[in-house]
C-alpha cells in the first residue's frame, strides 16, 4: 500500500489511501462507531508517565484487544495511545488478519512522541482536517495541545457523509502548570474547533469522541459540549454497559473507576443516533486488553439531498 506523508505546521498526519471502494450499505443496517483508549499501543517511551520505558503489550494483551474490537465489529474505529506508525501498521494487519477489513485510515502525529490518535474506516475518508499541532499560550508561555486533533469526512451513502472528530485531552496525572488548566485549554480549543465546523455547516452529521480525561461535571469537558440548549450544544450520549454501568477508565493508583470516555453528538446528528444503542463493552477479561473499556454507538443514516 502507498504511503503519503503530509507535513503541517511541523507536525505530521499519516495518511493511507483506500485501497479499494466501501461494501455497498445495507440501508436498514445502522452503522457502528467505536472509540477505544487502546492504552499504549506498542513500545512507547514514557511521555508524561512516571518511570523509563513503557513496555510494549503482550501478545496475550494484544490478543484480547483485538479480540474485543472483533466482537464489537465496528464499521469506523477511533483510538488513541497508538504507537508509532509501523505499530500502527501491526494493529492493521493484525485486525485484518482477524477478518476486520478496513481500507481508510488516518494517523495523526501530534507533539507527543509517544501516544497518537489514529482512525480506521470501512467508508472512504473523502475529506482530512486533522490538526497535528495547535498552540496556545499558558502562563505567557508558548505550548501545543499534545495530541492534536483527528479531523475527518467519511462518504457514508450516495448523499450522506459523517464528520468525526476526536482527540485525547491532557491526562490527570499532576504537572507543574497544572494539568486541569491544560486540559481546560485544549478543550477550549476542540470547542472552537468544532463550533468553526457547526458555523460553516449547521446541519452538518457531526461526532465528536475520544478520551477527555475529564468526568462530566468537570469544566474541560462543560467547556467542550458548549451551553446547553445553544444552537452548537452536543449532547452526551450517555453510553452504558448491559449491567448499566457507565465507567470507562480503571485508574490502579487510585483504584477509581471513572468515566473519561465520551461521544458527544451535534444537534444535525442526533435524531440518527440508536441512543438506546449506544453502549460501553463489557467483557470478563476487559483488563487484560486495556485500561479503558471501549464505547460505540449506532447510527442510522439518512440520505439526504
Amino acid at each position: 500500500m502507498r504511503r503519503i506523508l503530509w507535513v503541517l505546521s511541523a507536525g505530521l498526519v499519516l495518511w493511507f489511501p483506500a485501497t479499494e471502494a466501501a461494501p455497498p450499505r445495507d440501508p436498514g443496517a445502522p452503522l457502528v462507531f467505536c472509540h477505544y483508549n487502546l492504552e499504549n499501543y506498542g513500545a512507547v517511551d514514557a511521555g508524561e508517565l512516571p518511570g523509563p520505558r513503557v513496555k510494549p503489550k503482550a501478545e496475550q494483551q494484544i490478543a484480547v484487544l483485538i479480540r474485543v474490537i472483533r466482537e464489537i465489529d465496528p464499521d469506523v474505529l477511533g483510538v488513541c495511545e497508538m504507537g508509532a506508525p509501523e505499530q500502527f501498521d501491526d494493529f492493521k494487519r493484525r485486525l485484518e488478519a482477524a477478518g476486520l477489513g478496513y481500507s481508510s485510515f488516518e494517523y495523526v502525529h501530534g507533539p507527543d512522541d509517544a501516544r497518537h490518535l489514529a482512525l480506521l474506516s470501512r467508508y472512504p475518508i473523502v475529506e482530512r482536517q486533522s490538526l497535528p499541532e495547535v498552540a496556545y499560550v499558558l502562563n505567557g508561555r508558548p505550548e501545543k495541545v499534545r495530541r492534536g486533533f483527528l479531523d475527518v469526512t467519511l462518504q457514508v451513502g450516495a448523499a450522506y457523509r459523517l464528520r468525526l472528530v476526536g482527540a485525547h485531552l491532557k491526562s490527570k496525572l499532576p504537572v507543574p502548570e497544572g494539568e486541569a488548566l491544560i486540559r481546560r485549554h485544549e478543550a477550549r480549543l476542540l470547542r472552537q474547533h468544532v463550533e468553526g465546523i457547526l458555523r460553516a455547516e449547521p446541519s452538518c452529521n457531526l461526532l465528536c469522541y475520544g478520551d477527555f480525561n475529564a468526568l462530566k461535571n468537570e469544566p474541560a469537558l462543560q467547556e467542550l459540549q458548549g451551553p446547553r440548549g445553544s444552537p452548537g450544544y452536543l449532547a452526551d450520549l450517555w453510553a452504558k454497559d448491559r449491567w448499566g454501568d457507565r465507567w470507562t477508565h480503571y485508574w490502579r493508583a487510585a483504584d477509581l473507576y471513572s468515566r473519561i470516555d465520551y461521544l458527544l453528538v451535534a444537534p444535525g446528528l442526533l435524531p440518527e443516533v440508536l441512543r438506546d444503542k449506544s453502549e460501553v463493552y463489557r467483557s470478563a477479561d476487559w483488563e487484560q486488553a486495556s485500561d479503558h473499556r471501549p464505547v460505540f454507538t449506532r447510527i442510522l443514516p439518512r440520505d439526504r439531498p
